[in-house]
């Protein structure tokens, strides 16, 4: 990150405006949840601290939009939403807290309809893999780098519209999940079926992703998966930008769509919903915001 600040340079710069599309659309987020959190203060408290933190996030919306920014506050400027993320996602399990409803059974009706089972429960045992298990919990990993590598690789060539175009479109797909997940929530196979077997995660990919699910996974988060949803939004930004860095990332991306489901990790109408929002923000996010260069 340090080496990438001096790249964004005053010319990037003049492109600023006070607030862009993902500051509306944030704002209009965290408006939302804030109603829908001080609509549930009342059985869960800890909501209180997500309205405190919502009101926070105004101040640092203030701070970073103020004129006269140097480098590093440019930079910080155009990645800071992807900075949120993880607290954007943690909320959720103190806005679903245990007791609410979920709509797993509605879910798996549908499992049983596109796929004629349990897809995410049976997949794995019908063909069972260490090999497939190592390389689709790896893809699960994978994740993580997809959707911030772009934005940072864009920053580090100073390439400001790329950045700019690459976290919208992001950020808008993990909204539109996040919507569903406040709303529709979906527990998903992680919590309603029996674990996979002890074979099929000793491996160090599948410990760590497990590790990552039991300290940070949210509650009622599953459909549509935004693994799924996020990971070929950015990829399709990524790809708008550099062909290069597009195709490299479609191989993870599109392990990572099947592997949520061989993984037991999401149900397979999860990943196909995921594929839908994905795409259709992203068609979305570039018809309204087409690349001016």
């Amino acid at each position: 990150m340090a080496v990438a600040l001096p790249l964004l340079t005053e010319k990037a710069a003049e492109c600023r405006s006070p607030l862009r599309a993902v500051d509306l659309l944030l704002l209009g987020y965290l408006g939302l949840v804030s109603a829908v959190a001080a609509s549930r203060v009342h059985e869960q408290p800890l909501c209180w601290w997500l309205l405190l933190a919502h009101g926070l996030f105004v101040l640092l919306l203030f701070l970073v939009t103020r004129p006269g920014l140097g480098p590093i506050g440019r930079t910080i400027r155009e990645l800071y939403p992807l900075f949120l993320l993880p607290g954007l996602y943690s909320e959720l399990d103190i806005i679903n807290s245990p007791g609410r409803p979920v709509y797993d059974f509605a879910v798996q009706h549908w499992e049983q309809v596109v796929f004629g089972m349990q897809i995410s429960r049976e997949w794995w045992q019908r063909y069972p893999s260490v090999f497939w298990s190592t390389v689709f919990h790896s893809a699960y990993l994978s994740y993580y780098l997809i959707i911030s590598a772009p934005a940072l690789y864009f920053a580090f060539k100073g390439d400001l519209i790329a950045v700019r175009r690459f976290v919208l479109i992001v950020m808008a797909t993990f909204v539109v999940c996040y919507l569903f997940f406040i709303f529709f929530p979906v527990a998903g196979p992680y919590y309603m079926f029996p674990r996979p077997a002890a074979w099929f995660t000793a491996n160090t990919p599948a410990r760590l992703a497990y590790d990552a699910l039991s300290s940070g996974s949210s509650y009622g988060a599953a459909f549509p998966s935004s693994h799924v949803a996020a990971a070929l939004a950015a990829t399709a930004a990524a790809l708008r930008a550099s062909r290069r860095l597009g195709l490299i990332l479609l191989v993870p991306t599109a392990l990572l769509t099947l592997g949520v489901v061989y993984c037991q990790m999401q149900y397979g109408v999860d990943a196909l919903a995921g594929l839908l929002v994905g795409g259709m923000v992203t068609a979305v996010v570039e018809r309204m915001h087409p690349v001016k260069r």
